[in-house]
């Protein structure tokens, strides 16, 4: 965070005067903003993405000439939940804070504020284009869910079990606490879900979702396991995928709610919604020893593949959680909808498949 640079927390509050400050708080005094040109991009449910592109009065050497600037939803109903679970200060925090002591490609940040509410925040960012957003619609191939299996093992590592991770105080953590709220939540959210995805899902789905909805308490409640920095939404809507020669392959954007966490819960939602299930059965398998040798490599040697599959049955659920309270709590769209559906839809046949309700019991 700076001190220097005003906060703003809106498109229309840019002005070329802000940019160059940015630049300049970034090592680029001599980039003087002329003019940009603005354009909305991405598909955020609590977040608004904007591509800048600049023009400067003399080309300045390095300078980036386009940036990408985030900022509060402006949906009241979606501004208003992410204040209230703190995901706008958490994300500036991880820029700030966490981003440098793990290995996980991300857009390099160049400004990052947050109100002392958390309400107002700005975030500025590399504009990694050509790059291309992937569609949890329409999924992932096996390439692209290794190379997530990669990313995954280089943010978990570094910070693999590390006790330093108790002190901050901002990352969320499972405790009893979190689990009798979640089960609080789901169980006040789900007759929600269920009027307004009955006619979407598969009638074994929602009856799936009910009977958890009875043991989510006690299945949050499970606090066993290693822990490291975890993403919390590890899915193809926030990665940005790259086949250019000079570009990273993939990079992994929005961390509002990233944790301090068990590793396999990013690595079962990836691959449980990201991939359509027949590919998963097929690929998860060879997928998760991916991700576990790079763990490996990574200098982890205490978490036997064994174990891995063992977390990854047992965190099948997490989708299933976020597609039941998620879609209630944030802005609605008919992409949304499509989204929360097909991650249902996706973790409920792999909960099938893995017979992850027998670990309920």
């Amino acid at each position: 965070m700076s001190n220097e640079v005003p906060l703003i927390w809106q498109v229309d509050e840019i002005t070329p005067e802000w940019l160059s400050a940015v630049l300049a708080q970034g090592g680029h005094p001599r980039a003087v903003v002329e003019s940009f040109s603005a354009e909305r991009i991405g598909t955020g449910q609590v977040g608004e993405n904007v591509r800048l592109a600049l023009r400067f009065n003399a080309e300045p050497e390095a300078a980036p000439t386009s940036l990408v600037v985030k900022f509060p939803s402006p949906n009241e109903v979606s501004r208003s939940t992410a204040v209230a679970q703190g995901i706008y200060a958490r994300e500036v925090n991880f820029y700030t804070d966490i981003a440098s002591t793990v290995l996980i490609r991300t857009p390099h940040c160049w400004h990052a504020d947050v109100s002392p509410e958390g309400d107002r925040f700005v975030l500025v960012f590399e504009d990694m284009a050509p790059g291309t957003q992937g569609d949890q619609l329409t999924g992932c191939t096996p390439d692209q869910a290794a190379l997530a299996m990669t990313q995954a093992a280089r943010l978990h590592a570094p910070r693999w079990n590390d006790p330093a991770l108790e002190k901050i105080d901002w990352l969320s953590r499972p405790s009893g606490e979190a689990a009798a709220l979640l089960q609080m939540v789901y169980q006040g959210v789900f007759p929600g879900f269920e009027a307004r995805f009955a006619q979407r899902l598969p009638g074994e789905v929602i009856e799936l979702a009910r009977r958890f909805g009875q043991r989510v308490g006690a299945w949050a409640a499970n606090l066993s396991g290693p822990r490291a920095v975890a993403h919390g939404d590890f899915r193809l809507d926030n990665m940005l995928f790259n086949e250019g020669p000079d570009a990273p392959p993939l990079a992994v954007v929005d961390w509002q709610t990233c944790s301090h966490g068990h590793p396999a819960a990013d690595v079962a939602y990836f691959l449980g919604a990201g991939l359509f299930p027949e590919d998963r059965r097929r690929e998860e398998n060879a997928l998760l020893a991916h991700y576990h040798d790079d763990l490996k490599a990574s200098g982890v040697n205490d978490y036997g593949i064994e174990a891995l599959f063992a977390d990854y049955r047992r965190f099948s659920f997490s989708g299933l959680i976020m597609a039941v309270v998620a879609s209630q709590i944030v802005e609605v769209s008919e992409r949304g909808d499509a989204m929360f559906a097909a991650m249902a839809e996706r973790h409920g046949q792999q909960i099938v498949d893995l017979e992850a309700e027998t670990l309920l019991d």
